[in-house]
């Protein structure tokens, strides 16, 4: 797909950086998000390119990617940050996307600081897709 040479989530998938891999499968990558915005803020990415959640659609393949992204972000935020009083797991919505790579944002509140959590909330198509409500949109 074009980008993906110049994509810097496929150079992080690939190893081809510094960054450090929480989790690493044949799936999906996840790592810590470079401009934090919680307590523990990971970023959960597709091994293979996938623009945006616009590019998802109503297929298994595409259903069990974001389930399983969901997942990997689950385990470590409940393995990293145990005493968390909330999760947040989701998508933005392009145009609010800030790489064209799929990215699943993992957040262990509270946010860091407080006035960050505007950049995760839902507003209906637009803005912060939370994971579980993209699944159902794309659930087969």
């Amino acid at each position: 797909m074009a980008g993906e040479g110049t994509c810097i989530f496929c150079q992080i998938a690939r190893s081809s950086t510094s960054t450090t891999l929480l989790h690493s499968d044949e799936k999906v990558v996840a790592f810590q998000d470079i401009r934090p915005s919680a307590f523990r803020h990971y970023q959960v990415i597709p091994v293979e390119h996938i623009s945006t959640i616009n590019d998802l659609q109503r297929r298994e393949e595409d259903y069990l990617l974001v389930s399983h992204m969901l997942s990997v972000g689950k385990s470590l935020l409940h393995r990293d940050a145990p005493q968390s009083i909330e999760y947040r797991f989701g998508f933005h919505a392009p145009p609010f996307n800030s790489v064209n790579h799929l990215h699943l944002h993992c957040l262990a509140l509270p946010f860091i600081p407080k006035w960050k959590h505007v950049k995760y909330m839902s507003l209906g198509p637009l803005g912060f897709i939370k994971a579980e409500k993209l699944m159902e949109k794309i659930k087969p």
